[in-house]
């Protein structure tokens, strides 16, 4: 079956924002203007098509990215009267909605992975938060071309100017508006479009009715401002556009196709005025979509590598090449088992297709494929080059994994994700639930790569892991649900680290003899502090056969198993150079398991020596408060080693900016309502890892063999 849509007219974006900020929302009104939803779903009723688990529902926020497809015709566009017309004018528009709390931030990671451009939705009073400036710098990371969209411009406090300044300072000055506020707050009526230079207004119940209408004179010198200002930043940004703006040569179509070249190469990024709880300006924000932002040939084509080869390949976007496609998402599905989305790259895939796992070099079947819409599924029988759906049924995939036509191998490159920052203990209720809790808890930890299971070696207890206190709530509560398994967890405990301050020596012997073949291991190693996140690094630097080249991965292995495992209180050694340069071996007793051994031994060996210190979770920490409690809460702070970097004026708020250990932050909530009578709020994300003091080394080390008692 031919596409409906041509590549050309497809549109892969997603929704990102700082929890709260109206992302779902904006969701909700794109899918009722674009007829994918006859009724207009609300995060306040629980009715929203995007957030589809009852953990969403409840709490009113975005766990799980949810994908969904529509189709859009831009609004200035005369209306198509036959279906042939309608599908002729069409953009195909693969939307996902993603999370903003930032203990799901994998959702977002992965998703901005496989998008071709994204809308950044910012709340009209608070303008740039925490989390805005994690998922803008995510969207850097991936070279995400991008929308603005002010938000919630109709609540008491919203700002247009303040939010644009915000976003000026904090994230990029290439972000323009062309679409400004007409009246704001409670007097918020329309918006003015600045390509067109006319009034919207959004009649009906649902803002479904364009009104457009010459702008009132009291606004022209306000709009001409800002229309000058885009037209200036968009002749600096584009440079065939500038002749025309020079030469006063140019309409509305030069106008859009300036912004959408300046908007693909980052240079320009367009800012739209709303609210979407109000139903005002959504239809103009997906003009900018199939107006601006890239379609999947507008990008260059993607990057990877010969499996056999290690040499680079590329893929052009185009259904006549080979295909390939990422795995970005696994879902556990109760009914149907593994769901697993897939971005395609390059080529078709067919229903029954045999395709290859490039990771496992394992072939296996497309049995059924299909086009998801949140929770829904709709069976296809083909996804073509640019597509979004997912595979159902297929086991041992992982996200990140590249699949491909098994003729035509090739490595897309994976996605890289945060390790846990927290960790609690898990048990199981009864016996039974212990059988099905090992199983589930391995799905859901296929299914987010930031959420990990371990099994303390000395306790024999499970340990869960991830991105904080909120994140294994929602997974506990997960297996309660979905998977039925009841069970009992403990405090939450920091995922400190161990690492070294200086450069030491140490040797390790392992020598066994038992009658018959004994065993023989000897090595000497050289450990070396390595810059904080460079993880760890591995350096065979032997000479002359002293070791023989086969055992020196059993040496490393050795290593890796000793860092995980930690020395001085059972946390992983991380931030560490290990050079192995020399050792002795048995002609007869040497092997893998003695060099193994004898490494390990080294190894902890050497961290003793070598000046170990503990490296703890660092919080970036965002508290907004009334100015008269503003005292109270910095005091506070500072008791929790908090080190405030800024506080700002917000009207009659103040917002600090701050760094914090996370292990100073456990119940802060509680503690801040107090302080604020009720009125003050906090958000928090993982920053980096830093020294933890001295005088708390002791006290770390007591603690963890508390817990281990």
């Amino acid at each position: 079956m031919p596409r409906l849509y041509p590549i050309e007219k497809t549109r892969n974006i997603g929704i990102i924002a700082h929890i709260d900020a109206g992302k779902t929302t904006t969701t909700e009104r794109i899918l009722y203007y674009t007829g994918m939803s006859h009724k207009i779903g609300e995060v306040h009723e629980g009715t929203t098509v995007t957030d589809w688990m009852p953990q969403e529902r409840e709490r009113g926020i975005t766990i799980t990215a949810a994908a969904v497809t529509c189709f859009w015709t831009q609004s200035y566009k005369k209306q198509a009267e036959t279906v042939e017309e309608r599908i002729k004018g069409e953009y195909k528009i693969n939307i996902i909605d993603t999370p903003g709390h930032v203990d799901f931030t994998a959702e977002v990671e992965r998703s901005l992975r496989v998008l071709d451009g994204a809308i950044v939705v910012f709340d009209g009073v608070q303008g740039v938060e925490a989390q805005s400036e994690t998922v803008w710098h995510q969207a850097d990371k991936y070279k995400v071309p991008r929308l603005c969209f002010i938000n919630k411009l109709d609540r008491m406090g919203a700002s247009f100017e303040d939010s644009l300044k915000s976003i000026h300072n904090r994230l990029t000055k290439n972000a323009v508006p062309v679409t400004i506020p007409i009246g704001i707050q409670e007097n918020f009526k329309g918006v003015i479009d600045l390509i067109r230079m006319k009034a919207v207004y959004f009649e009906g119940e649902k803002g479904e009715i364009l009104k457009i209408e010459d702008i009132p004179n009291d606004l022209k010198d306000y709009a001409n401002e800002y229309r000058n200002y885009m037209l200036e930043k968009l002749a600096e940004s584009d440079e065939e556009f500038m002749d025309k703006y020079f030469a006063n040569n140019f309409n509305e179509e030069d106008i859009r196709k300036a912004i959408r070249r300046a908007c693909i190469n980052y240079t320009f990024i367009p800012v739209y005025a709303g609210s979407a709880l109000k139903n005002k300006g959504i239809q103009l924000i997906l003009d900018g979509v199939v107006d601006f932002l890239p379609s999947p040939v507008d990008l260059p084509p993607v990057k990877g590598w010969d499996p056999k080869t290690n040499a680079e390949i590329y893929r052009q976007p185009n259904d006549n090449e080979p295909f390939c496609a990422l795995a970005f998402k696994i879902a556990v599905d109760p009914f149907v088992g593994t769901l697993t989305y897939i971005r395609v790259y390059s080529g078709i895939i067919k229903r029954g297709d045999t395709v290859l796992n490039t990771r496992t070099n394992e072939t296996f079947r497309a049995g059924r494929i299909v086009r998801m819409h949140a929770n829904h599924r709709e069976e296809i029988e083909e996804l073509f080059a640019g597509d979004i759906g997912a595979i159902v049924g297929v086991k041992d995939l992982k996200t990140g994994d590249t699949i491909c036509d098994p003729k035509n191998p090739i490595v897309l490159e994976s996605i890289q994700f945060a390790e846990p920052v927290i960790w609690m203990k898990i048990e199981p209720k009864t016996k039974q639930d212990q059988e099905k809790m090992g199983i589930y808890l391995k799905a859901l930890s296929d299914e987010d790569p930031t959420f990990k299971i371990k099994v303390d070696q000395e306790t024999g207890e499970t340990l869960i892991g991830g991105m904080g206190e909120l994140h294994l709530e929602i997974m506990v509560d997960r297996l309660r649900r979905e998977f039925k398994v009841e069970t009992n967890v403990g405090t939450p405990q920091v995922a400190y680290r161990e690492t070294i301050t200086k450069s030491v020596e140490a040797e390790g012997k392992y020598i066994r003899q038992s009658g018959g073949r004994g065993q023989y291991g000897h090595v000497v190693i050289r450990v070396e502090p390595l810059e904080r996140d460079k993880g760890f690094e591995f350096v065979n630097a032997i000479k002359g056969g002293v070791i023989p080249d086969n055992f020196i991965p059993a040496v490393e292995k050795g290593i890796r198993e000793a860092m995980e495992k930690g020395v001085i209180a059972g946390y992983p050694v991380r931030d560490i150079r290990v050079i192995l340069f020399d050792g002795s071996f048995h002609e007869v007793d040497s092997s893998d398991l003695a060099f193994k051994i004898a490494a390990e031994i080294a190894f902890k060996e050497a961290v003793k020596k070598a000046n170990p210190i503990f490296l703890e979770p660092i919080m970036k920490l965002e508290v907004i408060v009334p100015s008269e409690f503003l005292g109270d809460v910095t005091g506070d702070l500072a008791s929790r080693r908090a080190k405030i970097e800024e506080v700002e004026d917000m009207g009659e708020m103040k917002k600090i900016l701050a760094k914090v250990p996370l292990s100073e932050m456990f119940g802060y909530v509680t503690v801040l309502r107090s302080l604020t009578q009720g009125r003050g709020f906090s958000y928090m994300e993982f920053s980096h890892y830093q020294e933890v003091p001295q005088y708390l080394f002791e006290s770390i080390i007591n603690n963890r063999q508390k817990v281990k008692k």
